[in-house]
Formats: structure tokens, C-alpha cells, sequence
């Protein structure tokens, strides 16, 4: 059984530092499991690693896809699998959504209806209306889906209606166990540092140009509507692009949502991953997890 170390956490805990650390002292590669990374031109926004962060250690699944392509935790499965399974290079996987990591790392397969498209007639309903639907009939995946997230929302209708069973109970019935022998250390810190630290990384990002970025993609003919645009640091955008808002309000809206998602992953991950959580920040809780890192690849 290949091993595989994940390093996870919330935007801003630094994972990314950290990962590159490792695979420097293990002659590691390292697979984004980043859902927006993956797209050419969202590099702000995303927080996409730089190639002089880089330090020569080998990123996959970066920058593979156009604005305007579709990418999915199946995706993700598929193509994260296959470069652990074929690389003869120990793989560190870095960030992704619990879905996405659940989805590569345990024995879990996809209904078919999981990247087909969904049923036209859910489009005439508002998010609110869906969402409703939803919570009548699958109330424990609404608990993983934010309520405008409407294309996921639709996709589990979909798959209700199909297949006749909710899509919580469809995964539940899938998640069986780890086809990996995996560690996943969990970046934390204190949580009103945290925060802090989104906020000082959102405040970056907009000096950095993050306003030009939406606006090169929007100028490319990509909108809200693609899925590249549906992360956070660009869905917050279309309101100021409609004239509805001020820049200071978009900034204001992505620090919001970073901590709000930021404390979604800490309590998804609590009930659902078994990990190691450590502050990157503290050098006698690195030397700890590096030393638990050593044993558990000898």
C-alpha cells in the first residue's frame, strides 16, 4: 500500500510553506488539491503558489485547465490517483475540500449521475427555492453544500431523483476505508490569529492585483456562471462588476467568507478525517510532526 501525506488546513495556515518544506526533506512531490488552482489566470485569488515559491519541488495539478473547463472531486480523484499510483516519487498531497481528499483517499466510488449534467428544469427555481427542495429530501448533504452553491445543489436533486436515494446515504453507503496508508497533518493555530492572518492575506491579494485578474478573466469571456468563478476571492466580485458595490465591500465579503469556510473545514474535519493537528507557526510542534513523519515512513 503506497503512503501519502496530506497537509491540510484553512486558507492562511501555511500549508503551502509547509508542504514545500517537507518535500524538500523527503524528495517529495506535491499534488494541489486546490478545486480553483487547477485553472490558468486564477492565481491570485486562489493563492496559487509562485514559481519562485516553488523551490524546485515538482506541483501537479496546477494550472491544467482553461477558465471555462469544469472540474470536479471526481476529477480530482481520477487524476490525483493516477499520479500516485504510477509516480514512483512519494506524493504530498497539499489543501482540498474534505470532499475532494475523501474522494481520493478512500475507497470511494462515483454514481454515474455524479458528473452528468443535471436535470434543465431545476433552472427556472431561485437558490432559495432549490436549497429548500433539497433540505426536504437529503438534509444531511445540505450540511456539506453552502445554499448559492447552485450547481451542486442541483446535482444532488438530480441524483435524488435518479437514483431514488439521497446522495448522503449513496456516499455514506461508499465511504468504507483508506486505499492509502495516509498521515494527514492538520495545519491550526489559535483562531483569532487566524483570522488575522485571512484578513492580512485578503488585504494582499487585492495589492497584488486580484481586481485586475477578475477583470483580465471577465474580459476573456468567462463569467460568474464558470466554475472557476465560483471560489472564494471571485464570486464576490460580481456585485462590484454589476455597480452594486464598492471594492472595500468585495474585500470585506472574501475576508468574511474565508473565516467562515476556514471554521466549516475545522469542524468537517474533527468528525470526518482522522488528523494530526499541529501549528505550523510553532518550531517545537514542526519538529514533533516531522519526527511522527520520519517514523511512520520507515
Amino acid at each position: 500500500m503506497k503512503k501519502v501525506l496530506v497537509i491540510a488546513g484553512p486558507t492562511a495556515s501555511g500549508k503551502t510553506a509547509f508542504s514545500i518544506d517537507l518535500a524538500k526533506r523527503y524528495k517529495a512531490e506535491i499534488i494541489s488539491g486546490d478545486s480553483i488552482q487547477v485553472y490558468k489566470g486564477c492565481d491570485i485569488g486562489s493563492g496559487k503558489v509562485r514559481e519562485d515559491e516553488k523551490q524546485g519541488i515538482v506541483h501537479h495539478l496546477i494550472d491544467i485547465l482553461t477558465p471555462f473547463d469544469r472540474y470536479t472531486s471526481a476529477d480530482f480523484q481520477k487524476m490525483a490517483r493516477n499520479i500516485i499510483d504510477t509516480s514512483d516519487a512519494f506524493q504530498i498531497i497539499c489543501g482540498g475540500t474534505g470532499m475532494y481528499l475523501k474522494a481520493c483517499l478512500y475507497d470511494y466510488t462515483f454514481e454515474e449521475e455524479e458528473g452528468a449534467s443535471t436535470d434543465p428544469r431545476w433552472e427556472k427555481y431561485t437558490d432559495e427555492e432549490l436549497y429548500a427542495m433539497l433540505l426536504k429530501v437529503d438534509p444531511k448533504q445540505c450540511e456539506k453544500i453552502h445554499p448559492h452553491n447552485r450547481r451542486r445543489v442541483m446535482r444532488s436533486l438530480t441524483i435524488f431523483e435518479r437514483s431514488g436515494k439521497p446522495q448522503s446515504e449513496i456516499v455514506a453507503e461508499q465511504e468504507h476505508k483508506m486505499i492509502y496508508d495516509t498521515l494527514i497533518l492538520g495545519c491550526t493555530m489559535d483562531r483569532q490569529v487566524l483570522y488575522e492572518r485571512i484578513n492580512k492575506r485578503v488585504e494582499g491579494m487585492f495589492e497584488a492585483g486580484l481586481e485586475q485578474e477578475v477583470r483580465t478573466l471577465l474580459d476573456q469571456g468567462v463569467s460568474f456562471d464558470n466554475a472557476c468563478m465560483q471560489g472564494i476571492g471571485y464570486k464576490e466580485w460580481k456585485p462590484y462588476f454589476e455597480g452594486q458595490c464598492s471594492k472595500e465591500e468585495v474585500k470585506a465579503e472574501i475576508q468574511k467568507h474565508s473565516r467562515q469556510f476556514a471554521k466549516r473545514q475545522y469542524t468537517w474535519f474533527n468528525h470526518q478525517m482522522p488528523v494530526v493537528w499541529f501549528n505550523p507557526q510553532e518550531e517545537a510542534d514542526r519538529t514533533r510532526v516531522m519526527q511522527q513523519v520520519d517514523q511512520w515512513l520507515k
